[in-house]
């Protein structure tokens, strides 16, 4: 790594190394197996339109209760010092869960969408603590590296571990499996094992924050503080006018990225696409992201974070205008490498960037409102498009309404002020 000192370079590779660990379940529960499993093995005898808007109202539901219990969290890690001890808290529910997955048997829809939405809840809030750390593992300019390097670590980790999984799924014999069901069921425990071994480089390496709090405040003085505390950083973010406007704008443009996230698959499927292309398609995603987000990192150096995540945004409003007119599995492999292209750099910068706004003491309290306006996006996209494909019965308009966000979001974000 370039231009760190030896310590700050232990703790950032240390710190991106959680990116790598956490995506196998971004990347084999989130973004590829599970919406399969739903659909074929855990909804038998339901129709597409049935079992997308399970799966929609499931991402919904998950997303709204992160998204109302992730600003005071962080309100009292910031006020104990204690963002890795959440975040560490949360891996382990989130492990649990996903392997929990391994055992559900056929046909239990709603057992399978209530471990996966606590699955779901975990992941995210544990992320959040996350963000919250990189203010502490690099120094200022070095943030929009760092963060790069966590998401171009995400993209090859979830890869590697997705690409067994797939083999394992597509030749189950030569591992020892009945079938490609089994397959599947020991990928949910595989991404179990990966995300807690690889986690335990920022478990022992990444410096805690300094204590602030008594030991002795009990839970109830500190979640009444944490929400006056997160009442007060409102009104802080309210007035700092620049912060404000990136927020608004962060909310619109992120509600479609995360909505693209989780729904790609379903939306494959939806259209008659075969598991493979599907596969196929989120590896494309996954080995064109790794580079491509590193390099946003370096780029920003020259060019900042706006201009970067601008560009990202005009190419993710062109590939939901180019997914509507879908036909083919060769369509949806031009638009994963696409979206490999330019995933990591809006998210990676949009978290440097955001980094750089705020005072690093009250990191967990911002990221948590960051992460309350991402998952209340979570919360309407999926539900706009369950409510499409609901209403006109053609799962290939359902993400056209996602292009609206991306063109107001970039345009709030033109009006931002970068820091120099």
């Amino acid at each position: 790594m370039r231009r760190l000192e030896k310590g700050e370079r232990k703790q950032v590779l240390s710190w991106g190394l959680y990116d790598w660990a956490n995506s196998a379940f971004s990347t084999t529960i989130m973004a590829g197996f599970f919406p399969v499993f739903f659909k074929h093995f855990w909804s038998q005898g339901f129709s597409a339109v049935d079992t997308t808007a399970k799966l929609a109202t499931t991402v919904s539901i998950s997303s709204f209760i992160i998204a109302m219990i992730s600003p005071t969290l962080g309100a009292i890690a910031d006020h104990k010092g204690q963002k890795k001890g959440f975040l560490i808290l949360f891996m382990l529910v989130g492990v649990a869960g996903s392997a929990a997955l391994a055992y559900i048997p056929s046909g239990e829809w709603f057992t399978a969408a209530l471990i996966y939405g606590i699955s779901m809840m975990a992941f995210n809030a544990s992320c959040v603590f996350y963000d919250a750390l990189l203010p502490f593992v690099a120094r200022k300019d070095h943030l929009d590296y760092a963060s790069s390097l966590g998401y171009s670590l995400g993209y090859l980790g979830g890869g590697v571990l997705f690409a067994l999984n797939v083999a394992m799924y597509l030749k189950p014999d030569l591992f020892g499996f009945s079938n490609g069901a089994s397959a599947v069921q020991f990928s949910f425990l595989s991404v179990a094992i990966w995300w807690f071994v690889f986690s335990l480089p920022l478990m022992f390496f990444v410096n805690e924050p300094k204590q602030t709090a008594s030991s002795k405040e009990d839970w109830w003085t500190l979640t009444r503080a944490a929400v006056l505390a997160m009442k007060n950083t409102f009104l802080e973010i309210r007035k700092d006018r620049n912060l404000f406007i990136f927020m608004l704008a962060f909310w619109l443009y992120i509600d479609g990225v995360y909505t693209l996230i989780t729904m790609a698959v379903d939306y494959g499927i939806s259209l008659n696409f075969e598991s493979k292309d599907l596969i196929a398609a989120l590896l494309i995603t996954q080995f064109v992201g790794f580079p491509a987000t590193y390099v946003y990192g370096v780029i920003s150096k020259r060019w900042g974070c706006r201009k970067p995540i601008l560009f990202c945004i005009a190419v993710y409003a062109l590939t939901v205008v180019l997914a509507s007119q879908m036909k083919t599995p060769f369509h949806f492999y031009i638009l994963a490498g696409v979206i490999g292209l330019v995933q990591g750099g809006v998210q990676s910068l949009s978290r440097s960037l955001f980094a750089k706004m705020i005072s690093e003491e009250k990191s967990g309290e911002y990221f948590g409102f960051m992460n309350l306006i991402g998952k209340f996006a979570s919360v309407l996209g999926p539900a706009i498009v369950a409510l499409t494909v609901m209403l006109v019965k053609k799962s290939e308009y359902g993400l056209m309404g996602l292009l609206i966000l991306f063109v107001a979001g970039g345009y709030l974000l033109m009006k931002v002020k970068e820091p120099a």
